[in-house]
Parts: C-alpha cells; structure tokens; sequence
C-alpha cells in the first residue's frame, strides 16, 4: 500500500477537482451568450480569465501526476458518494468522496480563481 502524503493527497485531489471546476467555468462561459445581460463582455473577460488560471494550473497538476506515476479514475458514482480509484507506481488506492463534499471542493476552487481574475 503506498504511503500518501498530504502533498500527494492535495495534489490528488487538485487532479480530480479541478477539471470539474474548469468544466464549470467553461459551461459558464457559453451559458453568458444565453443570458439576457445587456453588458456581457466583463463577466465573459472574468470567466475567461479565470478559466485560463485553472487550466494553467490543471496542465501543471496534470504534468506533475504523470512525473509521480499517478492515475485517476472514477470507477462509481451513486446519490451521495463518487469512487475514485487511484493508482501510485502500480499500487491501487480506493477513495470515496461525499457528493456535498466534492460540491464544496469545486465551489471553493471557483471562488478562488474568480477572485484571482485580473480584467
């Protein structure tokens, strides 16, 4: 069983709720073209800058996982837990995280980028 160190964990967890979070943002954006807004174009700039900043940092977790030998994957999901399996230099580790948790996570992660958007 391979020892998980916080580093490893938060980097494990970055890997898995980031890409949520740029879905997120990215729906956002296309979701902007819809909405009856008769200024569009400064919430269009923050969701863009801010989804730039996430997939920055998504490409570097994503780099830093290959670096490490790490793997992702979401083997279940049911109403209240998603499994993730995943895989460190060949050994399996199985995670389960509360849906509301996982919400949380992405929910924190927007907030973050959103305030690091400079226009």
């Amino acid at each position: 069983m391979p020892d998980i160190r916080s580093g490893t964990r938060d980097l494990i967890e970055k890997g898995l709720f980031l890409p949520m979070a740029a879905a997120i943002l990215n729906r956002d954006l296309e979701a902007l073209d819809s909405c009856p807004f008769k200024l569009k174009q400064p919430y269009k700039q923050l969701i863009g800058c801010s989804l730039k900043l996430a997939q920055k940092d998504l490409s570097d977790v994503r780099k830093e996982l290959r670096k490490r030998k790490i793997k992702l994957y979401e083997a279940e999901r049911d109403e209240a837990f998603t499994l993730y399996i995943c895989t460190i230099n060949g050994y399996e580790e199985k995670h389960r995280y509360f849906n509301p948790r996982i919400r949380e996570q992405v929910t924190a992660l927007l907030e973050y980028y959103l305030s690091l958007a400079t226009i």
